[in-house]
């Protein structure tokens, strides 16, 4: 254990802005999976996503003295990280000669990484990856607003306060979106669940 481990995310974005490599080096480390994570959930591409999560800790690392040392480390970095990978859907619509919403769900579509791999037998874990599948194409398929915070709520478990701050939404608003939703997905599933 070394002594950056113990100090909160925003003691070491301090640190980064004042020169500290180390502290950023290490919220690189606590971050990295989470960010790829999220981006990968919405562009369906793991090189692509993990391309994403460095420019998203470039601009972190550049834009370092632009932090709010009064902000929370986390909805910092998940609003660029959202920005960057909506730049990138963006992208991808403008650059391909369909712009349709059929376009954006499949973009949209995460069809890993919902359900943990866990030691099963291969007629399990086939069933495991098909559910999968489902769970990946229903997020997919909810309107935007719902899926940022479903995704930014169930998935990656920031606080109810966190997503209100990456969507610019107040809390109620977070609220009725992640409750509808759930009620979205829970009917688009209901053929799945026993």
């Amino acid at each position: 254990m070394n002594a950056l481990d113990s100090r909160t995310d925003e003691e070491l974005m301090n640190l980064c802005v004042e020169g500290s490599e180390e502290a950023f080096g290490e919220l690189v480390k606590r971050y990295k999976p989470r960010i790829v994570s999220v981006i990968y959930r919405y562009i369906n591409d793991p090189i692509r996503a993990q391309e994403i999560a460095q420019e998203v800790f470039v601009r972190v690392y550049v834009h370092r003295e632009k932090y709010r040392r009064t902000a929370r480390f986390s909805t910092w970095i998940f609003t660029i990280a959202l920005n960057l990978t909506k730049n990138e859907i963006r992208h991808r619509v403008r650059h391909s000669r369909v712009m349709s919403l059929d376009a954006l769900k499949e973009i949209g579509s995460s069809v890993g990484f919902f359900l943990r791999d866990r030691s099963k037998g291969p007629e399990e874990k086939l069933e495991e990856r098909e559910l999968q599948e489902v769970v990946g194409s229903a997020i997919a398929e909810l309107p935007t607003k719902y899926r940022d915070a479903v995704i930014l709520r169930d998935i990656e478990g920031l606080s109810y306060e966190e997503v209100g701050e990456i969507l610019s939404v107040p809390g109620g608003t977070v609220r009725s979106r992640i409750n509808r939703g759930r009620l979205i997905l829970k009917k688009k599933l209901e053929p799945y669940v026993s």
